[in-house]
Parts: C-alpha cells; sequence; structure tokens
C-alpha cells in the first residue's frame, strides 16, 4: 500500500515539479521507514519552496529525532520567522510549542 501511495507521489512530482504538496507528503510518507530519504525530500523543499510552511514542523522534528540538533534549531527558527511573516497563528503556535519541546530536551 505504500508503495502504492510512493509510486503515485513519484508520477504527480513529475507530471507538476512546481507543486510543493507532492514532495511534501513524499517525505510525510518516507519519514518513519527510510529517514534519509525523507531529510532529502524536505531539504528540497526547504530550498526550493521556503514558503511552503508546512516543511518546517516536520522537517525540524525529523532531524532533532536524528540527533542534528543545529539543523533541527535552525529549521524551527525560520519555521516561526515563516509562520510570523505570513501571519499563520495556528502554525506559529505549533512551531513555538515544538521548539520549546525541542529546547527541553537538549537542556536535560
Amino acid at each position: 500500500m505504500q508503495a502504492e501511495r510512493i509510486n503515485f507521489l513519484l508520477e504527480q512530482i513529475e507530471l507538476d515539479p512546481q507543486d510543493p504538496f507532492n514532495i511534501y507528503a513524499l517525505a510525510i510518507e518516507y519519514k518513519d521507514n527510510q529517514q534519509d530519504k525523507a531529510i532529502g525530500y524536505f531539504e528540497k523543499l526547504l530550498q526550493k519552496f521556503p514558503e511552503y510552511l508546512p516543511t518546517y514542523y516536520h522537517a525540524a522534528a525529523l532531524y532533532f529525532e536524528k540527533n542534528q540538533n543545529s539543523e533541527a534549531e535552525n529549521t524551527y527558527l525560520l519555521g516561526i520567522k515563516l509562520a510570523e511573516k505570513l501571519n499563520k497563528e495556528k502554525a506559529l503556535r505549533e512551531l513555538k510549542s515544538a521548539y520549546q519541546m525541542f529546547l527541553d530536551e537538549i537542556d536535560e
């Protein structure tokens, strides 16, 4: 089932490479089982579509999970800044909360 979703998303990316959602969805598909692939897609999103706000929360969390704390912190902070710029209050609250939990975890 996951292989079918991945193949579908890869086809959609080929059909419309300017739609960040399909790349985001592919990264989400990979994040539990193939983290390096997921990070690659998240990094592609961050570089090619820096205004695509949903990327920041999941990319930062995955960096943290892989003990890449400086990348996680930078990604959280960039996401917070973008959410403020775009005036996305819910995303801003979620990113700030996740960032605080990240800080609490690394301080232990």
